[in-house]
């Protein structure tokens, strides 16, 4: 159909970072969800030149699933949208399939036509039961529900920023063809900071940050990291919710990116044997009325001791939540202390082999971050449990012992340690725990169960980012 004939809905990038940190702002602030809706809705319908809202929904994985519907429909019918829970993957059983989505129209971002095309924007929703009420293996809600908790009784806020290392390869099907390649071809041979101006790397990464910056990210810095072909595209701090959903866009964008250039954007922890694997560094404070109440000039590394309680409960629960944040085979590969490999169960301002690090900050930065993390992790459920944990959590028990315990190296001992927890139980709850460990399971038992040092097929084709409902029936 000729272009001329369609007159969607094109903004300019400054306009699009205008509205989106706009919308944003408004969420930070709390301002009220029915006043939002009504002005979301009344943009939709007085704007004619959008067709489709794009509503996006989060499984129990942490695997993105966006449907489109039309936006004269949505309109209509954006308090009875449904869909099939028994097709997802921790989700509803066949029996009791139909859940609702409920959307949340303060997470509302305007999108360039360029890279999501003309006339569409894009929401997240929350999952329902039947009835109306939180689907408990919606992680989203959880982590939402909880945040607000905090705020409304307390009025403290959680703040987050991730650090999410990806890799660039060649071929714009590069995981889902591994199987018959079995290998990933490098884009780029730099390494850290090392990049031309103009290299089809540096390329990607000025674009991606483009597109971040026009959804209102607020950028701060991107640059190659030190695998080749290995990019790291960093952005400011943000309310936790709000972080979440970044770090689902900041995939979505990367992946959507690399393929309209012909490429793959893999958040694979450690794709390739012999080169760094890719981490998602998370850091994580806490205020009250514009305070970070983590900051102390007179504390050990400049921490309060609400900080550092906030680590030690961390540390204390690591082996209860190390499934939740590794939660793939291919992420126990990452755990090699032969490449920076952050495997031990300890804090350090300087030592990234630690779990933790307490970085360098002052009254605005001080934060704790936590390095043991993957990116293929489910960003609602990781947020949570450090949040809750670090908050709520099992208090220290001091030991004698002078041994430095460590991160399991592979999954099966991740997925013991979580399923026999009594700490991962009252966080998720049992439903959701037994759940959450028989989908790793599931995905461990198709993988060979020693890692050994070469990557294996299986851990790409069966990971949770990667895989194709057919070809997990016919294991």
């Amino acid at each position: 159909m000729p272009s001329e004939l369609r007159e969607f809905l094109d903004i300019p990038y400054a306009k699009l970072e205008e509205m989106n940190l706009a919308s944003k702002e408004q969420r930070v602030n709390r301002v009220a969800a029915d006043k939002v809706q009504e002005a979301k809705m009344k943009y939709l319908t007085d704007e004619k030149g959008i067709k489709a809202v794009t509503v996006c929904f989060v499984d129990l994985e942490g695997r993105l699933h966006m449907l489109d519907y039309d936006k004269k429909f949505l309109l209509k019918s954006a308090d009875n949208l449904t869909f099939d829970g028994s097709s997802i993957r921790g989700f509803s059983q066949q029996s009791e399939s139909d859940l609702r989505l409920a959307i949340d129209w303060s997470a509302f971002y305007s999108l360039p036509s360029d890279v999501f095309g003309s006339g569409k924007v894009l929401v997240f929703s929350e999952v329902l039961n039947r009835d109306g009420s939180p689907y408990e293996a919606d992680m989203r809600s959880r982590l939402k529900n909880y945040l607000s908790g905090l705020y409304e009784s307390q009025g403290i806020v959680a703040n987050a920023a991730n650090e999410i290392e990806g890799f660039l390869f060649k071929g714009q099907y590069a995981e889902q063809e591994y199987a018959k390649t079995g290998k990933f071809e490098f884009l780029s041979q730099g390494g850290y900071y090392n990049s031309l101006p103009g290299d089809p790397l540096r390329s990607y990464i000025d674009t991606v940050a483009e597109v971040q910056r026009a959804l209102g990210f607020a950028n701060e810095k991107d640059h190659p990291e030190v695998a080749p072909s290995q990019f790291e595209i960093n952005y400011s701090y943000t309310e936790a919710s709000i972080a979440a959903d970044q770090i689902i866009l900041y995939k979505l964008i990367c992946r959507q990116v690399a393929y309209s250039l012909g490429m793959t954007a893999s958040f694979l922890p450690k794709p390739v044997t012999g080169v760094n694997g890719s981490g998602m560094h998370t850091n994580l404070s806490i205020s009250k009325e514009g305070k970070n109440l983590f900051y102390s000039p007179t504390g050990q590394d400049g921490l309060t001791e609400m900080g550092w309680s906030f680590i030690d409960r961390i540390l204390t629960s690591a082996l209860d939540i190390c499934l939740i944040i590794n939660p793939s085979v291919n992420s126990y590969r990452r755990l090699d202390p032969h490449f920076e490999a952050p495997n031990q169960i300890k804090a350090s301002p300087i030592d990234r082999g630690s779990m933790v690090r307490i970085p360098i900050g002052n009254e605005k930065s001080a934060r704790v971050e936590v390095r043991s993390i993957a990116p293929d992790a489910n960003p609602y459920m990781a947020l949570y449990a450090f949040l809750k944990t670090g908050l709520e959590g099992p208090n220290a028990v001091k030991k004698n012992s002078k041994v430095i315990p460590i991160l399991p190296d592979n999954i099966y001992d991740a997925i013991e340690y979580f399923s026999k927890s009594k700490y991962a139980a009252s966080l998720l709850g049992s439903e959701i725990q037994g759940r959450y460990a028989d989908l790793k399971t599931g995905s461990a038992d198709r993988c060979p169960r020693k890692l050994g040092t070469l990557i294996k097929t299986p851990e790409i084709q069966f990971h949770h980012e990667v895989y194709n409902q057919s070809l997990w029936s016919q294991f």
